[in-house]
């Protein structure tokens, strides 16, 4: 018999840097999921990645209070500002270029991203992570 799902829960936590203080204790304490537990395998799943690379992870948790997580890449924005070697982005997108990067670099953002993205080939996801880059004010070169 299948296990019945009690919720869902969406998290952004820094990879291989999962502890039970805020915002995850709480966040799964109140649902009756096992901290420790979490944060172990989360950090054991995570380490392979850049230490603190923000990781959306989508927590699954059933009424027996067991869970399953489904760990995404980090998001665009985060790999654009780290490629164009930025602290932040543009204040007015589309009138001010705070940065760039070369497509080469849009290409291994997408090629990253893939798996995440809702897009059929390479090229396709290139399109969206270009998207990101325009709304972020990062220029394209090359």
């Amino acid at each position: 018999m299948a296990k019945k799902v009690a919720g869902t829960l969406k998290l952004q936590v820094p990879a291989g840097k999962a502890n039970p203080s805020p915002p995850v204790g709480p966040a799964l304490g109140q649902r009756g999921i096992n901290i420790m537990e979490f944060c172990k395998a989360f950090n054991a799943r995570t380490q392979e990645m850049e230490p603190g690379a923000p990781c959306p992870t989508i927590i699954t948790y059933y009424v027996d209070k067991s869970f399953t997580m489904d760990i995404k890449t980090p998001p665009a924005s985060y790999l654009l500002k780290k490629a164009a070697k930025l602290k932040s982005a543009a204040n007015k997108p589309g009138r001010e270029t705070v940065g760039s990067v070369s497509v080469k670099q849009v290409r291994e953002i997408a090629e990253l991203k893939m798996k995440d993205l809702n897009a059929n080939d390479v090229d396709g996801a290139m399109q969206i992570i270009l998207g990101s880059a325009r709304s972020m004010g990062i220029e394209v070169k090359g």
